[in-house]
């Protein structure tokens, strides 16, 4: 039996994945206790993640936690995890997917094609935004910052006729009643990793890693390792609309990926690709491709690969 920390930023939907994970390495024998803390992304509510350092600041102190030693492991929602982590840092164990898909949520309104001309949608989500804009380019989008919970509230407070969520955190919390629709993948395709956890640690535990292994499910973590390969050679951050969105049949991996373009002027451009896949270094190779035609695609249709908000001259 061992004893193991782990760190969890503290909002109800935060809380729950962790104490979802402490049931399960429970049942294994192994005594659990969990770290709460505050991120600087639930700090920073009043600017887009893309204009404040992305991803990277809902999983920074965690990790912090876990240099130092005050943690064992850290639980992520795999969507808000970069797809670079820092040196003697390892994604350990992903496991099975939730519902990945995104949820329509309104008070007055069944869907998005029921929002009526000029109706405020909120998200900031850019991929969300791109999505959103090629659907219904008549709707307007606003930022929507702030944990599942906040989100809700502004909603109910009238601030929005509509919102974008994604529909694995509303289901955790017991919020299924909150969802008017869903949005299938070929409408709006999800963000690479959306719906799955992820375990952080430290490349040098071993034993946290194999405390980990029977968490793990093969098949997410061969959907995601294609899904975040695709993000990572594209630059994925939160200044890029991207998404990616892979299906595993027996061996056949499938996987769909679409570039929005950040100023709104040129359409969608998407990929689609299968290829059978047998462990994370074949997966990872065929995002690899994905990306790679992406790229090229975005080119030819007079798109560009630099960052909103990256210097020129830096890509």
């Amino acid at each position: 039996m061992s004893h193991f920390t782990i760190a969890t930023r503290e909002s109800r939907l935060a809380l729950w994945q962790a104490e979802h994970v402490k049931a399960l390495l429970e049942q294994h024998g192994h005594q659990i206790t969990l770290l709460g803390m505050t991120t600087l992304g639930d700090q920073i509510l009043d600017r887009s993640l893309s204009k404040v350092g992305g991803k990277g600041l809902f999983v920074k102190e965690l990790e912090v936690a876990l240099e130092e030693g005050r943690a064992d492991l850290a639980v992520h929602s795999l969507k808000d995890v970069p797809m670079a982590l820092p040196d003697g840092f390892v994604l350990a164990c992903v496991m099975e997917r939730e519902d990945p898909r995104d949820a329509f949520v309104s008070n007055h309104h069944a869907n998005l094609a029921s929002l009526p001309h000029g109706a405020v949608v909120g998200t900031s989500s850019l991929r969300r935004m791109a999505l959103v804009r090629a659907l219904r380019p008549d709707l307007k989008i606003e930022p929507l910052r702030g944990n599942l919970d906040t989100r809700l509230r502004k909603l109910d407070e009238g601030l929005y006729d509509a919102i974008i969520l994604a529909a694995a955190g509303l289901k955790r919390l017991g919020l299924l009643a909150r969802i008017r629709d869903t949005f299938e993948p070929g409408a709006m395709l999800p963000a690479a990793g959306q719906g799955a956890l992820g375990i952080e640690v430290r490349t040098d535990r071993q034993d946290v890693i194999d405390a980990l292994a029977p968490l793990a499910h093969p098949t997410t973590w061969l959907a995601v390792a294609a899904e975040r390969a695709v993000s990572r050679v594209m630059g994925g951050s939160c200044s890029m609309p991207l998404a990616a969105f892979a299906t595993l049949n027996a061996d056949l991996l499938t996987l769909d990926a679409a570039w929005g373009d950040p100023h709104g002027v040129l359409e969608l451009v998407g990929v689609h690709m299968s290829a059978r896949v047998t462990d994370l270094a074949s997966a990872t190779a065929l995002g690899e491709r994905v990306a790679a035609q992406l790229q090229a695609d975005v080119l030819t249709k007079g798109g560009t690969l630099l960052l909103p908000d990256a210097p020129r001259g830096e890509s």
